[in-house]
């Protein structure tokens, strides 16, 4: 009752407060007149020597010096203020403000990289020339529960091929996974899931990769047809044919992955447009028409590209970077060959150059991290295995991928260069604004952080402006650091210098009491005790 008490007034009757302090003002106006009050306080100014001023400014500045460090440091780790947050959360509330904080950010979605690399014969291979992480815990515990949903079911209970690889994908370590796969194999020699794991995490090279996946994939497709037949009459064989088909589809997926970089594009394109029919709840996790799209820009098919486009760049379905940025590719390849600034500003522009600028930042609305990238104004990483859409994790995956086929197209990376800028600045601002697309999430960074390694730079959108209070400390530590060298280097002059300040402040306090008491009676207070 009483917080509920304190907030309403706060909020109803806050001119209450003004009146107080013009009332308490009016009361002892003349007390503050009375010359003895002010010759105390002199006399005791005057017995403080320098040395206490500049011990008094300098703990100051060391202080406000500290705060500002402790809050810099908040800051970048967790991109707001410390201060700001805690009047928030706890004093905010009992005055009555309102606090935005109680609401909880929404937890971004994190997806699987659709293009995403296999462990053994190319992350492990980066690490070992590197000596850097090329995964995050937090990426790959996201991985392990992948798998765990797509290749373990109830059903397996009691098999002890499977069991045994139902704790492998569990498993932290590399190497203790790739033991137990081998193990599973001494169990059952037709342990597909085991091959899995072999070839993603154990397997040298892409050759490899795709003859221990071929292995697998006559295994998963005699699995499949064995439980087709019965699924419908037993619930456990149920569970065992789904589980049976989301094997099926990962492994004809990543083989096509591998014919990919093994420049078997015909058979690539081939493999992905028949998983793109298929039609299980696994296809909304994969996105295999962004493998589609970026084997068909490595052919050059830019027209098959764009029927897949006009397939899945619908208003009613999610948008990605692939999207976004293959359809401002097709637009801008339209127009790289001729496009001039010059002649731009000169004449304006014509259709296809306005379609292909407002492709440009439709894209770089939906991701404003991915032009940085493809023009190498910063460096990219290897990709994660989970990415966040619209977040610098997105960007890096496309980057990776997708740099070759703009610099393959003259003057598409000059027409970027030269035309994200504006439509960056286009972008609406604050955050609770969206032009094109919803407004952009704020939880971005946060989850980014969390996806990519810590030796690389995470890309943040808006970027985000020092909060407040570094400023008013870093302000007042230089002021008091500036004031104490002042005083003990020139005392005299910078006594004089503060009581001209001091005076410059009064001499208006003393001009609105004048005004007010000759606005006010005298018998203002009796007038009130007598109402």
């Amino acid at each position: 009752m009483v917080k509920t008490f304190i907030g309403w007034i706060w909020r109803k009757l806050w001119w209450a407060w003004y009146l107080a302090i013009i009332l308490v003002v009016c009361y002892t106006r003349e007390c503050l007149r009375k010359k003895a009050i002010w010759d105390v306080v002199a006399v005791f100014m005057d017995s403080l020597t320098p040395k206490f001023y500049i011990a008094l400014t300098a703990t100051s500045s060391f202080i406000s010096a500290l705060i500002m460090i402790l809050e810099w440091i908040y800051f970048q780790k967790y991109g707001v203020s410390f201060i700001e947050q805690f009047s928030l959360n706890y004093i905010s509330p009992w005055i009555g403000g309102g606090n935005d904080n109680n609401q909880q950010v929404p937890e971004c979605k994190v997806w699987r990289n659709p293009l995403g690399l296999f462990r053994g014969a190319e992350y492990s291979r980066y690490l070992k020339v590197t000596k850097r992480e090329p995964l995050t815990f937090y990426d790959m515990n996201l991985s392990a529960q992948d798998h765990q949903a797509f290749f373990i079911c109830d059903a397996d209970n009691g098999k002890p091929d499977y069991e045994i690889m139902q704790a492998a994908w569990r498993e932290r370590v590399p190497a203790a996974r790739v033991k137990a796969a081998h193990l599973a194999l001494e169990k059952n020699a037709n342990c597909v899931t085991a091959l899995i794991m072999l070839a993603e995490e154990e397997a040298p090279t892409m050759l490899k990769v795709e003859k221990i996946l071929r292995k697998a994939l006559k295994l998963a497709e005699a699995n499949y047809k064995k439980t087709q037949k019965s699924h419908h009459l037993d619930p456990n064989i149920e569970m065992q044919h789904r589980r049976d088909l989301n094997v099926l589809i990962y492994i004809k997926r990543r083989i096509a992955m591998c014919c990919r970089k093994l420049r078997k594009l015909k058979e690539a394109v081939k493999m992905f447009r028949d998983l793109s029919k298929e039609m299980p709840p696994i296809m909304n996790i994969l996105n295999v028409h962004e493998n589609l799209i970026e084997v068909l820009l490595e052919t050059q098919s830019y027209a098959d590209v764009q029927s897949v486009l006009a397939k899945y760049d619908d208003i009613n379905l999610p948008k990605s970077a692939v999207i976004c940025y293959t359809s401002a590719l097709l637009k801008i390849r339209v127009i790289a060959d001729k496009y001039n600034v010059g002649n731009t500003m000169k004449k304006g522009l014509t259709q296809a150059e306005e379609v292909a600028l407002e492709a440009i930042h439709r894209a770089v609305e939906f991701n404003p991290h991915v032009p940085k990238y493809l023009l190498e104004m910063k460096s990219y990483i290897f990709p994660p295995e989970h990415i966040l859409k619209r977040g610098d994790s997105e960007a890096v995956a496309y980057a990776f991928f997708h740099l070759a086929h703009w610099k393959r197209i003259k003057g598409a990376l000059a027409v970027l260069n030269v035309t994200w800028e504006s439509a960056f600045n286009q972008i609406p601002y604050p955050l609770e604004k969206g032009y094109l697309f919803h407004p952009y999430p704020t939880c971005t960074e946060l989850a980014d952080r969390e996806l990519l390694p810590t030796y690389h730079k995470v890309s943040v959108f808006p970027k985000k402006d020092l909060p407040f209070f570094i400023h008013f400390t870093a302000g007042l530590s230089s002021f008091s650091a500036l004031l104490a060298l002042l005083i003990y280097l020139h005392p005299q002059f910078t006594g004089n210098f503060v009581y001209i300040i001091c005076m410059w402040i009064i001499v208006p306090v003393n001009y609105c009491l004048d005004r007010l008491e000759t606005m006010l009676p005298n018998n203002v207070m009796d007038i009130l005790s007598n109402i």
